[in-house]
Order: structure tokens, then C-alpha cells, then sequence
């Protein structure tokens, strides 16, 4: 698929038209529940999961049979301001790691049987400091779209992006406050393990990009222009298309999260499609989806970033539509119903 825009104009303007779920799918999905072998409600949020998926998929059995797991990595400019624990060349060193089979996030998708890319962003040329400038022209902020826009699969039946990028909980950070105000402080995370004086250095950085950047806080995607990077431009690409193609998406964590956040504050409803996999023990996750009334579905302390969580999510997913999709009826199993 050729990607149909090369502006945030034209990228707006795809927001502005999405697709909604299948209302019959849903239904037979829905009627589905209450004819399987247990009592009504006895499966939980297992059972909500399966519906909601049906609905996004089209189809009264949802299916978990090509999940894709797409990584995205980019350096970060702020990262001269002192903001990460580690140096920025380790996000090179990840991506390798990545490519080689290596990290937690390949183990994950190995676990769930997910197809998994990284796509690495113009790494040697990292994002402008967001205190001294806009992180990305806009040639490069829609160049980072439309990567995460073309690397998605249409026939994916559930999709994870993940991240990586030396000091992005900064950016991150940024793009939540810009979005949903309050001061930095409450923002700011430890990221990869900053300590309090770091904390407080990026409080300050995110305040600095903020006061900067003030005449863009207005428009969502001036705003992940501003002050994002390329690999969270990238998953709100991703996250997009996948709303085009009505694959529906498991979020990761915050950095995930702030990133499709951009795509819900450009247009209301723009992420029905995605579902929270877990809240990290990143600073301010939980405040996040909590603004996006997204529910997590695990709370394991994770703060990894890669998409783990959200591929460690794909677990539940897999069982929720197994349950579903697989169950006997009482007609079918010759049990009494209620």
C-alpha cells in the first residue's frame, strides 16, 4: 500500500475518517457468550475481550493467528541534557541485540507465536534537543509516520509496537504534559534508572521544552513534531494504520502510550481500537491511561519498554479468544443451559 499522505494536513485528514467495528460481528459475538458451556459472566474480562475483538476483526469467532510485534528505535538530542543512565550508542547496541534474537521482547513474541520487526529510525542522526528547537521538521516527523504506517500488516489479527531509544521517557513525558497539562514532575519517571537529581533534571527539561514550545501545545501532532522522536511518531503511524485496516492493538507502555495518545487528542475515538496490556512503573503511565480510560489488563511492575508488556499481554488475548472461539455450546455439548 502506497502511504496516502505526505503532510500532517493529509495525515490529519485520515484521523478524521476512520473506520468504526463491526456492529453484526459484535452482536453474534455477544449472543455467542451466553450459549457457551459456563455460567453468563464466569470468564470474566475474558469474555469482553473476546466480543471487543470480534467486533475489530469482523467476525463472530475472533482468531489469534498472525499477531505482529513491531519495534521502532531513535536517538534523542535531549539526551544532552543529561536525562538517561545510559549513553545513546546503546541504542544501537539494542537494536543489534534485537536483530540477533537476543532481548526480552523476541523471547516474548517466540512465546506467543508473533511476528516481530525493528525498524530502526536514522539512528546517526538523532532528533534536535527539544529545549533548543523542534525535535523534527515536519518532512522528518511525517517520514517517521509513515514508517510505522507501512511496516504494519493488514492481515495482522492483533498488533504490539514497541520502542526503543536511549532517554525517550523524556520525550514521552513532554508529550504527556503537553497533552494533558500538569506540571512535569508529575510526569517524570526514572526511565532506565536516573536518580532523584536526574529526576529533577528532567522535570526541568520537559518544563524548558514545554515554555519553548508553547504556540504548538494546541495541536496534537505539532506537538509530537516538537517534542517526540522518531520512534514514537513511528507507533502512532503504526497505531493509525491499524485503525485503517481494523487490526486491533494491544498498547504497551508509557512511551507507547503517550505516543497514541497524540492520535486520541487529534480526534476523540481514535484509539477505540487499542486496549491497554499493562501499566508500567514508569512515573506516570497509570495517569495516562487513566486519561485515556484505558483499563490495563496486567500490573506486573514492568518497565522495560520494547513492547514486552504488551507483548507478554498477547497471553490473555490468546485465551480470551481461544475460550470463544473454541468452546462448545450447550447445544453442541449436549449440557443443560440455564
Amino acid at each position: 500500500m502506497t502511504v496516502p499522505f505526505s503532510s500532517l494536513t493529509e495525515f490529519r485528514a485520515i484521523l478524521a475518517d476512520l473506520p468504526s467495528p463491526d456492529g453484526d460481528a459484535r452482536a453474534a459475538a455477544l449472543a455467542r457468550q451466553g450459549q457457551l458451556t459456563k455460567p453468563p459472566g464466569s470468564l470474566g474480562r475474558l469474555e469482553e475481550l473476546a466480543v471487543w475483538f470480534a467486533g475489530w476483526q469482523g467476525r463472530e469467532k475472533p482468531c489469534f493467528e498472525r499477531p505482529q510485534v513491531l519495534v521502532f528505535a531513535g536517538n534523542h538530542g535531549v539526551v544532552a541534557q543529561g536525562v538517561s543512565a545510559f549513553p545513546a550508542e546503546v541504542t544501537v547496541q539494542m537494536v543489534a541485540n534485537f536483530r540477533a534474537g537476543g532481548a526480552a521482547i523476541n523471547q516474548l513474541s517466540r512465546a506467543f507465536g508473533a511476528e516481530m520487526a525493528v525498524h530502526a529510525l536514522d539512528l546517526e542522526n538523532p532528533t534536535v534537543d527539544f529545549t533548543t528547537g523542534p525535535a523534527m521538521t515536519e518532512a522528518e516527523v511525517v517520514a517517521a509516520i509513515a514508517c510505522g504506517w507501512d511496516a504494519v500488516d493488514p492481515k495482522a489479527d492483533v498488533l504490539v509496537t514497541g520502542e526503543m531509544g536511549i532517554g525517550n521517557t523524556t520525550p514521552a513525558a513532554a508529550l504527556a504534559a503537553a497533552l494533558f497539562g500538569g506540571e512535569p514532575a508529575g510526569w517524570v519517571g526514572r526511565g532506565t534508572g536516573v536518580d532523584d537529581a536526574g529526576l529533577v533534571r528532567k522535570a526541568d527539561v520537559v518544563a524548558r521544552g514545554l515554555a519553548r514550545h508553547q504556540s504548538a501545545l494546541s495541536d496534537p501532532l505539532e506537538v509530537l513534531r516538537c517534542l517526540g522522536g522518531r520512534e514514537l511518531a513511528a507507533m502512532a503511524g503504526a497505531i493509525a494504520r491499524a485503525r485503517v485496516e481494523r487490526v486491533p492493538v494491544v498498547l504497551d507502555g508509557f512511551i507507547c502510550t503517550a505516543s497514541a495518545a497524540v492520535l486520541e487528542c487529534a480526534v476523540p475515538g481514535a484509539l477505540d481500537h487499542c486496549l491497554a496490556g499493562h501499566v508500567s512503573a514508569e512515573g506516570g503511565h497509570r495517569r495516562l491511561l487513566a486519561a485515556l480510560g484505558k483499563e490495563p489488563l496486567l500490573d506486573l511492575g514492568l518497565r522495560l519498554g520494547e513492547g514486552s508488556g504488551a507483548a507478554l499481554a498477547l497471553g490473555v488475548v490468546k485465551g480470551a479468544l481461544a475460550c470463544h472461539s473454541g468452546m462448545a455450546t450447550f447445544a453442541e455439548a449436549g449440557v443443560s443451559g440455564a
